[in-house]
């Protein structure tokens, strides 16, 4: 088990698609140059007051709220998840009634002891800030930074997961980027 936490890698994106049988992801695809990536809990917590005393108490929990830092944002999540449309010059346009996807989020948090292996089922993003830096003598690169709501999933209220390498787990780990994992699943069941 880890003490401590450190290091982002190995980004990946799953687009959702949701239908009347419920939601599907699609193959996860790489997001190269994370620098960083915060999540902040979301939801409220409510005391009840009975003999001079907190009672009862009773809390929500509605995901999370972060931001996704990059050196820049690849072309296929501009595409696939925030819905701009690459012409035939290969321009990528951005339209006020672009159609942006849900996705899963992978990743690798480094650790101590093991690197862990998460996935957040069900995202949202906003479109990125973008930070251009003039040249000067020491270059200042500049970064995206990509605002991504994390929400209960709908079939489930699954939000997260994260899983850290041993004997048994193994070949799951080791897989664990090809597809969106989920709860108790074998490596014969998951297809992979």
């Amino acid at each position: 088990m880890n003490k401590v936490l450190f290091g982002i890698e190995k980004c990946y994106i799953a687009k959702i698609t949701e239908t009347e049988d419920g939601i599907e992801y699609g193959k996860p695809f790489r997001m190269p140059g994370v620098t960083g990536f915060t999540m902040d809990p979301q939801g409220e917590s409510t005391q009840f007051y009975a003999d001079n005393i907190v009672y009862f108490t009773a809390t929500s929990n509605q995901g999370y709220n972060g931001n996704l830092v990059l050196a820049t944002t690849p072309e296929k999540f501009w595409i696939d998840i925030m819905g701009q449309e690459k012409d035939s010059n290969g321009a990528i346009f951005e339209n006020a009634d672009d159609k942006i996807a849900r996705f899963a989020l992978l990743f690798q948090g480094e650790g101590d002891k093991s690197a862990r292996r998460h996935v957040l089922f069900d995202c949202t993003a906003t479109r990125p800030s973008r930070e251009y830096n003039t040249k000067e003598q020491n270059i200042s690169v500049g970064t995206d930074t990509i605002p991504i709501t994390i929400n209960p999933r709908s079939r489930d209220k699954a939000i997260k997961a994260y899983i850290e390498p041993n004997e048994q787990n193994k070949n799951i780990y080791d897989k664990f980027f090809e597809k969106v994992y989920e709860k108790n699943v074998q490596v014969e069941q998951a297809g992979v």
